[in-house]
């Protein structure tokens, strides 16, 4: 029993070592791939013997237009600049929602989705959940808000092998995320949710109404605030 704990101490204070260490690397090193990216790419047999070529080209933050931005943090994460990697708010009113019988809907922060895409797998089993959880604390800690939003900018799934706002723009506008207005930032965001699904090609009418409520809603945000920090 001792030999069992001491190896489970030792796995434990490896992993964090481990982790922690990563993380300060990324802290200023750009991730070379993402776990999410390479569990897409090898689910089946088949698409390991398959070239899948990845559409991502890192943008750095400062180089984004403000509006992709705004446009993001209204579609995914309206309380970034103030929480600390967890929306209690946001986690309270799912809760009661639930309560009330309303359709479950997700309150995953943008650090939260940072920290699934780049180190864990997409299964809701409950490890997946802890491990996200510690990974988010440890990301909030490590990395500024900057750093967050620049990496999730670069890695979340805008489309079948399609990652980062950079790829996305070029794919859908043929010109890059530095020029991106206000109605094109909305509709990149609004097919987060579900981006292998939804396609800018064939807009349905419910992701017109997604697009119109980013627009709508991202007239509420300190959007000074939002170009300041980000």
């Amino acid at each position: 029993m001792k030999k069992f704990i001491f190896g489970f101490i030792t796995f434990l204070s490896a992993f964090t070592i481990y982790t922690i260490l990563i993380l300060f690397i990324f802290k200023w090193i750009n991730p070379p791939t993402t776990a999410f990216i390479q569990q897409n790419n090898s689910t089946t047999f088949k698409s390991i013997l398959e070239i899948k070529k990845v559409e991502q080209v890192w943008m750095p933050l400062n180089k984004i237009s403000n509006e992709i931005k705004i446009a993001v943090i209204t579609s995914e994460d309206q309380r970034f600049l103030d929480h600390w990697g967890f929306d209690v708010i946001q986690i309270q009113k799912v809760i009661e929602d639930q309560i009330d019988g309303k359709r479950l809907r997700g309150a995953s922060t943008i650090t939260q989705q940072v920290a699934k895409n780049l180190f864990l797998y997409s299964d809701k089993f409950w490890v997946r959940k802890i491990l996200e959880s510690y990974y988010t604390v440890l990301i909030e800690l490590i990395w500024s808000k900057q750093r967050i939003f620049e990496v999730y900018l670069n890695i979340a799934e805008f489309g079948e092998n399609i990652y980062g706002v950079e790829a996305a723009s070029s794919f859908y506008f043929k010109k890059s995320s530095t020029y991106l207005n206000s109605r094109e930032g909305a509709m990149i965001a609004s097919i987060l949710p579900n981006p292998v699904k939804f396609n800018l090609r064939r807009i349905n009418k419910y992701l017109e109404k997604r697009i119109d409520r980013i627009l709508e809603e991202s007239k509420n945000l300190d959007r000074a605030k939002i170009v300041e920090y980000l």
